[in-house]
């Protein structure tokens, strides 16, 4: 199952501020599916493959460049 990971190009631990899908949500390669707030500036993360995502951090948490916040289940 492919993971949704914040970006390791950030330079700093941000907020996750929003979810822009659904748990359960179809997605597809490449998909903005959540913001990532550093400093005033809002990053998007992009999901990596296609298929129904399962959030697994949610809206509020910090989150380090790298770290998983979802997966992608090709069900």
């Amino acid at each position: 199952m492919p993971d949704i990971r914040v970006s390791e190009a950030l330079w700093s631990t941000g907020m996750l501020e929003r979810w822009l899908v659904e748990d359960g949500a179809r997605v597809r390669e490449g998909e903005a599916v959540a913001a990532v707030r550093i400093g005033e500036s809002l990053h998007d993360i992009v999901c990596s493959a296609e298929g129904h995502v399962s959030i697994m951090a949610p809206a509020g948490d910090l989150v380090d460049p790298g770290c998983i916040i979802a997966a992608v289940n090709a069900r």
